[in-house]
């Protein structure tokens, strides 16, 4: 018994057909469990759409702080390298570096038993050095 070409063209076409269905509810099934980043998970208190990406959001800008301890390894070679050991100290009293607490040029004085207006000028010409280097 063989099928007319009529009636195979016609079954192969529903057959393609059927399989087309078929694919796209298996497509639907498998992106079914996807999860986008921008999609609402919940609200906040205002009523306001809640994404996953102001759930995992990190503020910091990395790039920011990348380039700033690369300047501050940068500058710990300077400080140790043209600074003598009374200009270091006092740089690194001054502006709080090394884990030091930043300190008034008055306070370095009483530290180091110097007046302050040599505290100003031993900062100054430090300050200096350091612009040329850096």
């Amino acid at each position: 018994m063989t099928i007319p070409i009529r009636q195979r063209k016609i079954r192969s076409q529903t057959e393609r057909i059927a399989n087309e269905i078929l694919m796209f509810f298996r497509n639907q099934k498998k992106s079914s469990q996807d999860v986008f980043i921008s999609d609402p998970i919940d609200t906040d208190n205002d009523g306001n759409a809640l994404t996953l990406i102001d759930v995992i959001a990190d503020q910091s800008d990395i790039a920011e702080e990348i380039d700033t301890k690369i300047k501050l390894e940068k500058l710990k070679v300077i400080l140790s390298g043209c600074l003598d050991d009374r200009e270091k100290a006092i740089i690194e009293m001054r502006y709080g570096l090394g884990g030091c607490e930043e300190l008034t040029q008055r306070d370095i004085a009483k530290r180091l038993n110097i007046s302050r207006s040599y505290v100003s000028r031993i900062e100054k010409s430090a300050l200096e050095k350091l612009r040329k280097q850096f």
